[in-house]
């Protein structure tokens, strides 16, 4: 019974980390706010302890910023930030999205395409929370295919600066739409092994998302994509 209890102590940061991540992505959390760690405890009823240890695995992972006599702080990043880290994100997706498509197993493309008809489904709902999780976990299945874990580790690195920006860059109908027949041609590529066409397609998905980000950031209008979804 010690055990038990003693387990489900442990199991407390990464459950409570699960749940910051998401307010963090989904906008709950604004970019640059700080985290209240009185609110925080009530709203997850977990203690001050566990949810310190969240905060920082979360600052681990690139989307909080411990900043001394501010605390922790949500990560916010300027335009150049954005432009800078798209363009080394963009070379990161198409070299795994490349590699995934000569090493790719019959196993994980039929893994990659159920969850693709997932995401579809959940895009006719416009179930954005539910598109993104599948969307990211394609994005991963992908960096996975290609079987280098030095480059996955520095994909999971860098795309956690980037998850809250990507979660909000469907706030247009038509992007989400054109995003959607990325991919598509994502799974196309994947199926015929056309590692060309795969790096063609990443590279422009994620440019097209920075143009998203950018097209938000500069309209004044990105903070508002969660609350009118």
């Amino acid at each position: 019974m010690a055990e038990i209890i003693e387990l489900s102590r442990q199991a407390l940061p990464h459950q409570a980390a699960q749940s910051l991540r998401r307010m963090l992505i989904e906008g709950a959390i604004a970019p640059g706010a700080k985290l209240n760690e009185r609110e925080l405890s009530e709203q997850l009823k977990i203690s001050r302890t566990p949810l310190r240890e969240a905060i920082k695995m979360l600052a681990s992972e690139g989307l909080v910023e411990l900043l001394p006599n501010r605390g922790a702080v949500a990560l916010s990043l300027n335009e150049q930030d954005v432009i800078d880290t798209f363009e080394v994100m963009a070379n990161l997706e198409a070299q795994s999205g490349e590699l995934a498509a000569l090493r790719i197993t019959d196993e994980e493309l039929a893994e990659i395409r159920a969850l693709h008809y997932e995401m579809l489904a959940s895009f006719t709902r416009r179930d954005l929370p539910r598109y993104y999780m599948l969307n990211a976990q394609i994005h991963e299945r992908i960096n996975t295919a290609a079987k280098n874990p030095v480059l996955s580790r520095t994909y999971a690195q860098l795309n956690a600066r980037l998850q809250a920006l990507r979660f909000r860059s469907n706030q247009d109908g038509q992007k989400w739409q054109h995003a959607v027949h990325e991919h598509e041609q994502m799974i196309i590529a994947l199926e015929t092994h056309d590692s060309a066409a795969m790096r063609k397609v990443l590279i422009e998905h994620l440019n097209n998302k920075r143009d998203a980000v950018l097209d938000l950031m500069r309209s004044g209008t990105l903070e508002n994509v969660a609350a009118h979804r």
